[in-house]
């Protein structure tokens, strides 16, 4: 790597020894809590060296992999699509006020799946990739897998998320340009969406962030009020037919 010597930074950076677990993180090939999992477990190497202790350092021009055993969980882990209906909250409630969504996944609730199969599976460790708050319905990740997680909900996630929002009020097409950029929420500016009429009550947004109730503040600061929200897409993987309440394993050929 040419480095510009006059750039001491990029030096340090360079020359710095980084704990293994986050250059795994950061690599996309596991979380840091399945990183340091894996290494208790000596399924990691540097330079094909196995790693026998927690808190080992790497330089990050050092080869990081993992093993075929760590390789072979990972195939085992669970993501699930659920279609969340309203009146469900996507994270558990620490006072018990509100009904998660994971208490849907259940074997009543798969979606065109064998009963016996589902009897195999082992949800332990299901938690939501992302939010979808009490008052919306649609698509729901909920994943075993760290780097699922990591790639929909990281603060530099490239990931879209389609939703349709049906609002009362009236809008302007300088409120519609806000929409799609412009708009500052919490002091920060929100990053640019597509934003458009999908019929004459309801609106498109596609997003690359998920701020609390962004699309409900962002209309607010546009004069309109949002009466029903529907998450139909995220990434490349659509809600498509799957009813209402119900849930299906993500497919091993399907990619966010």
């Amino acid at each position: 790597m040419d480095i510009d010597p006059r750039n001491s930074l990029a030096i340090v950076l360079v020359m710095e020894k980084v704990r293994v677990s986050k250059l795994l993180s950061e690599l996309g090939l596991c979380s840091r809590r399945e990183a340091d999992s894996y290494i208790e477990q000596g399924l990691v190497t540097v330079d094909g060296e196995v790693v026998e202790e927690l808190g080992t350092r790497a330089y990050r021009h050092q080869t990081i992999e993992l093993r075929s055993g760590a390789k072979r969980q990972q195939e085992q882990r669970l993501t699930i699509l659920l279609n969340k209906p309203v009146g469900y909250i996507s994270h558990l409630d620490d006072e018990q006020q509100y009904k998660p969504a994971a208490s849907l996944i259940t074997p009543e609730n798969q979606f065109a799946l064998a009963t016996e199969q589902t009897q195999r599976l082992h949800f332990r460790g299901l938690a939501p990739a992302g939010r979808l708050d009490i008052d919306s319905s649609g698509l729901l990740v909920l994943t075993q897998d760290g780097r699922i997680a990591k790639l929909l909900i990281g603060e530099d996630s490239p990931i879209e998320k389609e939703y349709l929002v049906r609002v009362t009020g009236r809008l302007s097409e300088v409120g519609l340009r806000s929409l799609q950029h412009g708009l500052v929420l919490d002091g920060k500016p929100l990053k640019p969406a597509k934003v458009s009429w999908q019929n004459e009550d309801q609106l498109r947004f596609v997003l690359r962030e998920g701020r609390k109730r962004q699309i409900r503040r962002m209309c607010e600061l546009v004069d309109l009020e949002v009466v029903g929200l529907k998450r139909i897409r995220i990434g490349q993987v659509p809600l498509g037919s799957l009813p209402v309440g119900q849930w299906r394993i993500l497919s091993k050929n399907e990619r966010f």
